[in-house]
């Protein structure tokens, strides 16, 4: 869109557009993760910041007035007046949708009811200028160009290993991006998580690592540590330029930065004119759609004017309320979630168990029994073959369905014998799972409810091996279920 404005000077007016009639819009950071519990009955205060959808009439009323408190039925406090200001030659435009922040982070949240339509509908559009985006393989590009010639922090950049070092790449650049005059990135920091708020295990202790009952994710994050802290040691040391010297001037600031690249990093391909490039991207407001194993948008790039877009799936029916969510990783276990972005599911169709025994019961049984359909990679619930009540199958559900010893063999039934042995056996193997763990399901959430004030990793670390415990739990109901429904 047209402005006399040079492409990185700031304005004062987030939406760009005189003709959007009530079009108040702010954002801020991703996600702590739509998989965590709002409790309102304990008081949950969340944030509303409103985003009406665009028309054509005069604005009546200033775009930078943020909210008034009879704009919105919500008890809760209106978010910074600052957050409404960041804007730069073109600025993100939302539709229908609304930010709430509460005590796990902020989240996108439909405005208005939306019918479900053929097409997928745009609710963000979000400009290449207000991005950080590196390419994924050599030679190095930027979109936008932010670094210029000859500056020391390329040469940083440039050092890391090309098959490995994509977060350290881009811990660099955001960090660069916050010490340059009127970039973007230096007003939207402000709404970026402190490292006491960000459950990043990148920021653990050791003693919150040793808390986590998993002896190889607690190996693997010390790794990543070290190699955060010999990263900084390497190149901002006492002998490196102000200029650089400034950006991290202790180890806790680049491990901060590195665990914002890792947690919201996404990874796709983009299209600028003719040149086709797989970039790692931090895209500010879309960072902050929580994550779901069924999510209700996407991202979709545009090439045509540069611009990222945030839609609905086809077909999708929204209610106002509802929150409005995107897949960060499809088909990863738990403690890759837990490695990458500090959050975990009891819930996650992709979790495993490793079942040691020779136990098996027949696939086709099982499936039929919880009315799993699909492929195994795309097993899902089928709701119209249950009946309404019907609330037991979940993704854990459909995890055992994936993770459990089965066997198929044409036409040949199960036999009933044979299916209780079976089932006796492998229930048996997971008491065992669950006598191992130094605590049990319950004494973890009394954890949980007992520590309001623990760090945000503490609250991760329990949270992760308790959802350990409760899929193992769920397994085994779901084995009991089966025995019940298929033999008798």
């Amino acid at each position: 869109m047209a402005s006399s404005l040079p492409l990185h000077h700031p304005s004062h007016c987030l939406i760009s557009n005189p003709q959007l009639q009530g079009f108040n819009y702010g954002g801020s950071p991703r996600p702590r993760f739509s998989f965590t519990t709002k409790d309102t009955d304990k008081g949950t205060r969340i944030q509303p910041i409103k985003a009406k959808a665009a028309t054509t009439e005069a604005s009546p009323f200033p775009l930078l007035q943020s909210p008034r408190a009879e704009d919105s039925p919500s008890e809760l406090e209106p978010a910074d007046p600052d957050f409404y200001k960041i804007g730069f030659v073109r600025s993100m435009r939302a539709y229908g949708i609304e930010f709430k922040e509460g005590p796990d982070g902020f989240g996108v949240y439909a405005s208005k009811d939306v019918e479900p339509l053929r097409r997928a509908r745009v609710i963000m559009e979000i400009p290449l200028e207000l991005m950080l985006t590196i390419s994924q393989k050599l030679p190095w590009m930027f979109f936008p160009d932010i670094v210029p010639v000859g500056h020391p922090i390329f040469d940083i950049i440039n050092s890391t290993d090309p098959e490995t070092g994509w977060d350290l790449r881009l811990a660099c650049l955001l960090l660069y991006a916050f010490d340059r005059e009127d970039n973007f990135w230096q007003l939207y920091s402000d709404f970026l998580p402190s490292a006491d708020e960000c459950p990043s295990l990148l920021l653990a202790s050791e003693e919150e690592l040793s808390e986590l009952q998993d002896p190889n994710l607690a190996s693997t994050m010390r790794e990543q540590q070290r190699r955060a802290l010999e990263f900084w040691e390497k190149n901002w040391h006492s002998g490196v330029p102000l200029k650089i010297k400034r950006l991290a001037r202790d180890s806790e600031r680049f491990i901060w930065a590195l665990s914002m690249a890792q947690s919201r990093c996404i990874g796709m391909q983009i299209r600028i004119g003719a040149l086709f490039q797989d970039s790692n991207m931090l895209i500010p407001y879309a960072d902050m759609l929580n994550h779901s194993f069924q999510p209700n948008c996407f991202l979709h790039w545009r090439f045509k004017d540069r611009m990222l877009e945030v839609m609905i799936n086809a077909g999708q029916r929204i209610k106002k309320g509802d929150e409005m969510t995107i897949n960060y990783m499809s088909g990863q276990q738990n403690n890759m979630l837990m490695q990458r972005y500090g959050f975990s599911s009891s819930v996650n169709p992709w979790d495993v168990i490793q079942f040691s025994g020779n136990a098996r019961i027949h696939l086709d049984s099982f499936l039929s029994v919880f009315n799993i359909s699909g492929l195994p990679q795309e097993y899902y619930h089928n709701n119209r073959l249950s009946s309404g009540g019907d609330t037991f199958v979940d993704g854990a559900v459909i995890a055992a369905a994936r993770t459990l010893p089965t066997w198929s063999d044409g036409d040949v039934p199960p036999i009933p014998s044979m299916e209780r042995r079976a089932i006796k056996e492998l229930q048996e193997e997971c008491r065992q799972m669950l006598a191992a763990f130094p605590t049990n399901s319950k004494e973890d959430q009394n954890i949980l409810d007992s520590m309001p004030d623990a760090t945000r990793t503490l609250e991760a670390v329990v949270k992760y091996r308790l959802h350990r415990k409760l899929f193992i739990e769920k397994v085994m109901q779901a084995l009991d279920l089966y025995q019940e429904r298929i033999l008798f």
